[in-house]
């Protein structure tokens, strides 16, 4: 089906902008990615984008995929580019109407996404999340998670709508201290914007999930209580139990030291998530309260 989608250039900018990032325009030769590991409940991951504006001078200091191979598929350090899938939304239509004819289609489970930010400012312009949706209401399948830290997601309110109950709307959200959030990742959104736009999703009819992923220092009572309205359920994680290596990645990134440093390395070690835990299963009860792995697959 035509979407009337623009061919797009391959390089560009945010339109008057002192963005310093470089994004770079790309085809792609798969949409689909064969997921395992940390997703096994998932068929597969879709990422719209390579590389993620918020990592950006440090925005991210615990993301893992830094340290991964695609973290060297362009010049410079992660964060301060950003490749654009140009054909993604093209590629994507061709293997779900493959899936349906192979009758698969109905049994498919999609993370989106498992490197990157679907709703990064990028998107804004360059519109390939919202291209990828619009295949999905298409080929609809089983089920699609869609991961992100950015309120734009609200943007997409009408496609979401048409997906219903196939779509999972999962947002992190790491602490409830705003200063917290400030010290460690400055260039996400506010925690209050964050909590404002599951809200609005969920009062929207969306099943929404919080992602206290990977935790960071918080209030438990508090966040507890911020967040049994914000959710249908919450999905807590560690630095120990979701780094996919049991802790070495974080400690390789040298978080141990970053939280010394701040005055949190009483949070920077495993078991710190037990009073959050606690707060959210009497605040929430139990079974809106997930954990790590088994929680993100619980779809």
């Amino acid at each position: 089906m035509n979407h009337g989608r623009k061919t797009l250039p391959d390089d560009t900018r945010p339109a008057a902008s002192k963005d310093p990032r470089r994004y770079i325009v790309r085809d792609v030769s798969r949409a689909l990615t064969p997921t395992g590991g940390f997703l096994r409940g998932f068929g597969f991951s879709l990422n719209p984008y390579i590389g993620c504006a918020f990592g950006d001078s440090g925005g991210c200091p615990f993301c893992y995929v830094r340290a991964l191979p695609v973290a060297r598929a362009a010049d410079g350090p992660w964060g301060n580019w950003v490749i654009v899938k140009r054909n993604l939304a093209e590629l994507l239509e061709r293997e779900l109407r493959a899936l349906a004819g192979q009758g698969r289609l109905d049994q498919t489970t999609i993370f989106m996404a498992s490197a990157t930010d679907p709703y990064q400012g990028i998107e804004r312009r360059m519109r390939i999340t919202r291209a990828a949706l619009e295949r999905f209401i298409d080929y609809p399948p089983r089920r699609i998670l869609m991961q992100t830290r950015s309120p734009l997601i609200e943007r997409d309110l009408d496609l979401f709508g048409q997906l219903g109950t196939r779509v999972i709307i999962s947002i992190t959200l790491e602490t409830d201290d705003d200063s917290v959030r400030r010290a460690i990742t400055p260039t996400s959104p506010s925690v209050e914007r964050r909590l404002a736009c599951a809200r609005r999703m969920r009062a929207a009819g969306l099943f929404v999930q919080i992602a206290v992923a990977p935790m960071m220092p918080n209030h438990a009572e508090r966040f507890a209580a911020m967040l049994d309205g914000a959710a249908d359920r919450v999905i807590v994680d560690t630095y120990f139990d979701g780094d996919g290596a049991n802790g070495r990645r974080s400690r390789a990134l040298k978080l141990g030291d970053l939280y010394q440093r701040l005055g949190y390395e009483g949070w920077f070690q495993p078991g710190a998530e037990a009073e959050l835990m606690d707060a959210l299963r009497q605040q929430l009860g139990r079974d809106r309260v997930l954990f790590s792995r088994a929680g993100f697959n619980a779809i």
